[in-house]
């Protein structure tokens, strides 16, 4: 018609993806005890600067970068995950992390991590079994999280232990630090009803799809785990004594050798004095 050919390429096109940039940057992550997260830039922040709502406190800090991700673990074993770039700055108390992700009814948030996707975590259960697994395994699009560890009736997770590629709080000479966590390599466990095992971590094995695991420590009838940590040279163990008081002992290496066995044992029973309900790497 115009007597010449035409100009504009007509082609068939690829679906365009949205794809949004975050600068790679220090910050430091803190999530409340009642769920409320927030995150400070830069690392190095002192603890007891941040302020809670009445009846809150801290459940703990992650320095971390703005790149890595915020997993929170609920009561029936489904792992949420949100990006550390989408949490809301430290003006303020924060934003509950419900309101980031869809948390399906009944079930309680009952622990978090935030990291690299390269980082690996310890996950066990009550009812004694565990695993290992990376950030980067247990990372959803999907608000609703996935189904990651696996609970019988009546069990519910423990919480995670970081085993490398992270940073996280040791002890030195009485004082908390972040520090860059070195590899562990023992695991100890610790019952409810006072038993503790320890063996190498090599003992246990990666399931990138999550599941139930390996039996970490062989439980007596009634008893359940309080928690599986992974170590290099010394734990924590927490729990309550008489009259609802807290407590807590730190078990060195030398006491950790005592109660080596290989993975599925019944453990030593030890005499801490009070009932174990979580355990803590301090080394």
């Amino acid at each position: 018609t115009f007597a010449d050919a035409r100009r504009t390429l007509i082609q068939s096109e690829k679906k365009a993806v949205l794809e949004v940039k975050v600068l790679d940057e220090p910050v430091t992550v803190v999530v409340s005890e009642k769920g409320w997260v927030r995150a400070r830039t830069g690392h190095g922040h002192d603890a007891a600067s941040f302020a809670f709502k009445a009846g809150d406190g801290l459940y703990g800090t992650f320095e971390c970068r703005t790149v890595d991700t915020l997993l929170a673990f609920g009561s029936n074993g489904r792992v949420y995950s949100v990006p550390v770039a989408m949490l809301p700055g430290a003006r303020g108390d924060g934003q509950p992390v419900t309101t980031l992700i869809e948390l399906e009814s009944g079930t309680q948030l009952k622990y978090y991590f935030a990291g690299p996707s390269q980082a690996t975590l310890l996950l066990s259960s009550s009812g004694g079994y565990g695993f290992l697994a990376s950030v980067d395994n247990m990372i959803s699009r999907q608000k609703a999280g996935k189904t990651f560890i696996t609970c019988n009736e009546g069990e519910s997770p423990c919480r995670p232990s970081p085993v490398a590629g992270t940073v996280g709080v040791v002890v030195k000479d009485g004082t908390p630090v972040v520090t860059p966590l070195a590899a562990a390599t023992h695991v100890a466990c610790a019952s409810t009803g006072g038993r503790i095992l320890t063996f190498e971590i090599g003992e246990l094995k990666a399931m990138t799809n999550g599941g139930r695991g390996l039996m970490l420590i062989d439980l007596e009838a009634k008893d359940t785990l309080a928690g599986a940590v992974a170590y290099t040279r010394s734990i924590r163990i927490d729990g309550i004594g008489r009259g609802g008081k807290e407590r807590d002992e730190t078990l060195e290496i030398r006491s950790l050798n005592n109660a080596r066995a290989a993975r599925g044992r019944k453990g030593k029973a030890a005499d801490l004095g009070f009932k174990p309900a979580s355990v803590v790497r301090v080394e």
